[in-house]
């Protein structure tokens, strides 16, 4: 496709997936006749998956992100549903980066067409594509709309307000932002912002958080994301996932137990490591084996991956502890994960969990590889209902 031309559209459910040389966070909105959303419901993004009709597909660093639209449970009065992309890390371009959207038959994957916006520059963020309602026929049209503030930007130009974690006293409204690359027929018409727009929860910035191991020891918090890049070079070799507990004061002896989930491209299960399968993926991952107690000072269960040897369909990896003595984390002191280097025994990051519920699972932290190679690791701390590992593998691709 190019800037302008539109398709018909032969199916109902549709998936545009915008892929890129570096990570991007795909969005989608969906708007009424006078280009505007109707509510914070109608911003589908990472923080808010779901939609009437709309959905958000995260890759994982591993695959395009993803929105699909059902056109059947489209609301009445939704005519457009805009697919918008930025760069994960902040504050990046797309100069130099080709973008290419692919819409999909959401059913059977099959290629309806593609689509990569041409010179792009200084936008930190685009209108890839958008799907819409003429004459009563769903068409999908190439965009290609850039603008220089980012996913806020294009939020604020449809009609929603982003609120920003510590805004400037008295500080002038936001401005309509500037289209930079307008497609070359048949542009979006938008009118100004309303007097009052509705308003979504404040997100965490793409990419904002994630650093390297340049500086030595990264502590974690939930969420936070570390690229396992020392010196400018991926971390090519073995490390070591440790994962200690404590009983809680003057408690009994918990019986908990460290586990990694890999998984393929497509959140698929491929293996798990833990107490009862001490080595998986031709000995790439190891298991130290099981720890009754929790008692003692220093890791109680070691895992140790070897990247470099890791298949090439094993895109994610998921750390996870249970309880499988059925006691709540409530009654754990002391949850930790640390990453450490295996040749040195040098601690590359640390997540401490905090902040316990009564739940006995919980995710740790994940590893994903990312299109370049390298893999970044994320604490996650999110609890779940399940004994075993066997039970932690749904719960664990979801979070992918």
């Amino acid at each position: 496709m190019t800037p302008g031309s539109n398709i018909a559209l032969s199916t109902a459910r549709v998936t545009v997936d915008v892929a890129a040389p570096v990570r991007l966070d795909v969005s989608g909105l969906l708007l009424t006749a006078d280009g505007k959303v109707r509510s914070d419901d109608d911003f589908i993004f990472y923080n808010q998956p779901q939609g009437p009709g709309v959905t958000y597909r995260s890759g994982g660093g591993t695959a395009p992100d993803a929105i699909t639209v059902d056109t059947a449970a489209v609301p009445p009065g939704i005519e457009k549903i805009v697919v918008t992309a930025s760069p994960d890390a902040a504050g990046q371009t797309f100069q130099g980066i080709e973008p290419t959207a692919t819409i999909r038959n959401a059913d059977d994957n099959s290629v309806l067409a593609t689509f990569t916006p041409p010179q792009l520059g200084t936008e930190t963020a685009l209108v890839v594509v958008e799907v819409y309602l003429r004459n009563g026929a769903w068409k999908a049209r190439a965009v290609g709309q850039g603008y220089a503030n980012g996913l806020a930007g294009i939020a604020t130009d449809f009609g929603v307000t982003v609120e920003e974690p510590a805004p400037a006293p008295a500080a002038p409204p936001m401005a309509p932002p500037q289209p930079m690359t307008q497609s070359m027929t048949q542009p979006s018409t938008v009118p100004p912002p309303p007097t009052a727009p509705p308003t979504v929860p404040a997100a965490p910035a793409p990419g904002a958080g994630k650093i390297n191991l340049d500086k030595g020891r990264v502590s974690l918090q939930k969420n936070q994301t570390v690229s396992l890049v020392k010196g400018g070079s991926p971390l090519l070799s073995q490390v070591q996932m440790g994962l200690g507990w404590e009983p809680a004061f003057r408690g009994k002896n918990i019986d908990l137990d460290a586990s990694v989930i890999a998984y393929g491209p497509q959140r698929n299960h491929i293996d798990s490591c833990y107490f009862g399968k001490l080595s998986i993926l031709n000995g790439a991952v190891k298991h130290s084996g099981d720890n009754l107690t929790g008692e003692g000072g220093g890791d109680d269960e070691v895992i140790m991956v070897d990247l470099g040897r890791l298949p090439q369909e094993v895109t994610g990896l998921v750390f996870t502890v249970n309880s499988f003595s059925g006691q709540k984390f409530t009654e754990v002191a002391k949850a930790y994960c640390r990453l450490m280097d295996a040749a040195t025994g040098e601690e590359l990051v640390r997540f401490d969990l905090t902040n316990a519920e009564p739940q006995t699972g919980v995710l740790m932290a994940k590893l994903v590889r990312q299109y370049s190679g390298e893999w970044d690791m994320t604490a996650m701390g999110d609890f779940v209902k399940a004994r075993t590992v066997r039970n932690m593998v749904k719960p664990a691709a979801e979070a992918l």
